[in-house]
């Protein structure tokens, strides 16, 4: 793609500027632990919020997007559901206080807060940490692929004559100027390039939006998309066939199951409730969390997330969509049955972006893949220097050995994540293997270790284990990792249960003092009966009901602020004035049932009397 001299220069200078911040405030983050992996515990939630928003913003999930939106239409907005998209609902409504209330450091960390300090802890800690660590390769080579892939068809340098080499040496470049800000700055760096890269992508949205807006009449759309493409019910079937207008989509449809759309739907929504029922995974998401300021603000900081990030993320999407519909169809139906959806990005921009806004776009495309890969990265070092050299064999270093460690661990897992994504062969591969294999080995442990007492570090060791040694070669076979979900699901519970069950509770001094702290509700009853013989004055979590009901009007909040950008571009104004009044009185709902009952600790809870109490008994 030939860009003009403009938008080469804003490109540039945003790369540039991304290096200098990180630099800049290096020193910050380099005084401890806390301050490279936490920011010291004194990042704003709405700081936080943005940053987790353009975390999430990557260029790989927005090629899968428009691909969706572009196939599937309106229904399209259930899809995300796979990974799943409204977890961050469950995070608001009570998980993120909870996760913050520990005052830990890490995923790992958290695991020995909840099992002590026995054999059995020391089992999950392990491998709690090799999960981690295999997300963390996981993302990275996602993000390589994507980033190789958008940048060798929109920057102007032609660095290989052969194709794909030309993606691998705009991967490496890239990942590896991310590096460097991200090594040396840190939380610190991650969150304040997020914060500058967010407003950049949401300028570029609104812009992407309205020039669809411009260019492109509901009714030339109508006329490019089968019947039923603007309906967003669910029923059991599709409720459109492209097989008149683009055979190739159709084709799409077929070989990904989609025609029976109601089992898939149930299947995501009943999926997505148990992986959001077990809480962030050991990622960027959850160091975000941890680094809240308060538990109130953690809390704060995921609700604004959606905010943030939806409405604007689906005008670009619906953007791009629209413009390829009326536009590249001629293309597209050239291409045959080897069509290419993640070609519409490029025609869009080439063709109907203006000279300055396609240097934001395409600077504020990479800013998501820098976002996304900033976070992950971050994440890494946190488990390898923090929960395993610190912890095992060096518990007594100064901090600047611990930081210098921490920037050759990210270098490592940049290197070892990048030849992984050079073994993938798409991006959607390592999407479902993500989401499904990986996610799927993860849910019934987590689950589990939030709701009942007698779960132990035996448990969740012998339920990882199983979910990770059934993930991994679930990546090399032809399985669909969704229809396998439901069997990994079983085989790890049974695993989780079996181990809690043939070994011995965990201390129960360990348990009072993680439910006396976090109080969650669950099947806890022995355990606050123990803890009412210390502490006579503590009650229960009796908020079930409340959180319930309150996640129930959070995923319909979440699914209509996703279609408010989508029907603001496709000019839908009836759909779109139902959908934003139906948003408005479900923000009010939430601002009385859950915003006015935030609270970072529970009226009885103070750790000096639980303390007093527990060496009283002693």
């Amino acid at each position: 793609m030939q860009l003009a001299m403009l938008d080469v220069s804003i490109i540039l200078i945003y790369i540039i500027g991304t290096l200098v911040i990180g630099f800049w405030i290096a020193k910050r983050a380099s005084k401890n632990m806390s301050s490279y992996f936490l920011g010291g515990n004194k990042l704003s939630w709405w700081t936080l919020g943005l940053s987790n928003a353009s975390g999430q913003f990557d260029i790989s999930g927005t090629m899968l997007m428009v691909f969706w939106l572009f196939v599937y239409g309106m229904k399209s907005i259930y899809i995300p559901w796979l990974w799943p998209a409204f977890n961050q609902i469950f995070l608001m409504v009570f998980l993120s206080i909870w996760l913050r209330r520990s005052g830990v450091m890490t995923g790992a960390e958290w695991i020995r807060f909840r099992f002590g300090e026995s054999r059995g802890a020391t089992l999950s800690n392990i491998i709690v940490i090799a999960f981690a660590l295999c997300l963390v390769l996981g993302f990275l080579a996602y993000g390589f692929i994507g980033i190789g892939k958008f940048a060798a068809v929109f920057l102007p340098w032609q660095l290989s004559a052969d194709a794909y080499w030309n993606e691998v040496y705009y991967g490496v470049i890239i990942t590896a100027i991310t590096t460097l800000y991200v090594v040396k700055g840190g939380m610190y760096s991650v969150v304040f390039t997020e914060v500058l890269q967010f407003f950049m992508m949401t300028i570029a949205c609104i812009a992407v939006g309205v020039i669809a807006i411009n260019s492109v009449s509901p009714e030339m759309i109508r006329a490019a998309v089968p019947e039923g493409w603007f309906d967003a019910g669910i029923a059991w079937e599709l409720g459109h066939d492209w097989s008149s207008l683009l055979p190739a989509a159709q084709n799409k449809v077929i070989e990904e199951g989609m025609n029976l759309f109601g089992i898939f739907v149930s299947m995501v929504l009943l999926r997505g409730i148990l992986v959001s029922l077990a809480g962030p995974a050991p990622n960027y998401d959850m160091q975000r969390i941890l680094s809240a300021r308060s538990p109130k603000e953690a809390a704060m900081m995921s609700g604004f997330v959606n905010v943030a990030l939806l409405i604007p993320r689906y005008m670009l999407i619906a953007g791009l969509t629209v413009l390829a519909v009326v536009f590249f169809m001629p293309e597209l139906k050239a291409m045959g049955p080897d069509i290419d959806f993640e070609k519409i990005l490029p025609f869009a921009i080439r063709n109907y972006i203006p000279t300055g806004l396609a240097g934001l776009l395409i600077a504020g495309l990479i800013a998501a893949y820098m976002s996304t890969f900033a976070a992950t990265t971050n994440a890494a070092p946190a488990y390898v220097v923090n929960d395993i050299y610190k912890r095992y064999f060096n518990p007594n270093a100064q901090d600047k050995t611990y930081v210098r460690l921490s920037y050759l661990v990210s270098i490592a897992f940049v290197v070892a994540g990048s030849l992984i994504g050079l073994l993938i062969p798409s991006l959607n591969v390592i999407v479902l293997w993500i989401v499904g294999a990986l996610y799927g080995g993860y849910t019934a442990a987590n689950v589990l270790k939030w709701y009942w007492w007698r779960f132990n570090g035996y448990g969740y060791f012998f339920g990882m284990l199983a979910g990770i040694l059934v993930a991994i070669p679930l990546m090399f076979l032809d399985i669909n990792e969704l229809h396998a979900f439901p069997i990994i699901l079983g085989f790890c519970l049974a695993a989780c249960v079996v181990g809690s069950l043939l070994t011995p509770p965990d201390d129960m001094t360990v348990l009072k003092k993680f439910y006396y702290r976090v109080r969650p509700w669950g099947f806890w009853g022995p355990v606050y009966k123990a803890l009412q013989q210390d502490c006579p004055e503590v009650a229960k979590n009796k908020d079930f009901l409340r959180d319930a009901l309150n996640v129930v009007l959070g995923i319909v909040w979440h699914s209509c602020l996703t279609s408010i950008g989508i029907l603001l571009v496709l000019q839908q104004w009836n759909a779109l004035v139902f959908v934003v009044g139906v948003t408005g009185l479900i923000s009010f709902l939430l601002k009385k049932n859950w915003y006015d009952n935030l609270e970072n600790y529970p009226a009885d809870y103070s750790e000096d009397k639980f303390q007093h109490h527990i060496n009283a008994r002693q």
